[in-house]
């Protein structure tokens, strides 16, 4: 899932990073234009094949963003 959001990510022109977090989650901190921001969303809800996603869980604070790329921390 990480490999495909980096991808999808990059693909959009935002800037962010993703990682795995300890309950099996998986966080994504990501900005850019409202549409396309919406566009990532929207992705991320569906996932790759193969992938189970049961929420997605929206946060509006995008500090702390690498000036640009997208990154697995």
């Amino acid at each position: 899932f990480r490999w495909w959001t980096v991808r999808t990510a990059e693909s959009l022109g935002l800037r962010g990073w993703v990682r795995n977090r300890p309950d099996g989650a998986v966080e994504v901190h990501f900005a850019g234009s409202r549409e396309v921001v919406e566009r990532m969303e929207a992705a991320l809800g569906h996932g790759p094949g193969g992938a189970r996603v049961d929420r997605v869980a929206g946060h509006g604070e995008a500090s702390a963003l690498p000036e640009q790329g997208f990154e697995i921390r």
